[in-house]
């Protein structure tokens, strides 16, 4: 059985493949963030590119605003990838997901810093929560739902 590591791999390299857009996500979060660059060790683990940028955080909150994410989707990092804005700690799978569907939406994003969510590991807990699919009349829907576990 294939690992998800190895499958996200594929589906990544399936995707860069396809397209001509490198599959590089470029994240601006600040100096400060250590659940910010645990997310990118799981991007990366998953065979994205990552690059990153330290920002102030009035500069970050208008890149945020600027890439239409409103306060109530808002995380404290941001990641650009072949054109979508990815908000807060999705999972890879998501990312890779919405690559391959291409909605006509701005992106993704996990509001808050849900417990157990990618970069925000405290042992096996996690809280439930929804990666939201931002669309751009600001509305957003529910892209994918993770539960609890204790």
């Amino acid at each position: 059985m294939k690992s998800i590591a190895a499958i996200l791999l594929m589906l990544v390299v399936t995707y860069s493949g396809a397209h001509s857009e490198p599959l590089r996500v470029d994240v601006k979060k600040t100096a400060t963030c250590g659940c910010c660059q645990a997310w990118i060790n799981h991007l990366k683990q998953s065979g994205f590119n990552v690059s990153t940028e330290n920002m102030a955080l009035g500069a970050l909150a208008r890149f945020k605003r600027q890439h239409g994410v409103g306060a109530e989707h808002q995380s404290c990092h941001t990641g650009r990838v072949a054109g979508y804005t990815i908000e807060g700690h999705v999972p890879a799978g998501d990312i890779a997901r919405l690559l391959k569907q291409r909605p006509d939406a701005l992106g993704l994003s996990v509001p808050g810093m849900p417990i157990g969510s990618p970069g925000m590991a405290v042992g096996t807990e996690r809280d439930a929560y929804n990666v939201l699919l931002l669309k751009k009349d600001g509305s957003a829907e529910v892209f994918a739902s993770y539960k609890a576990k204790p």
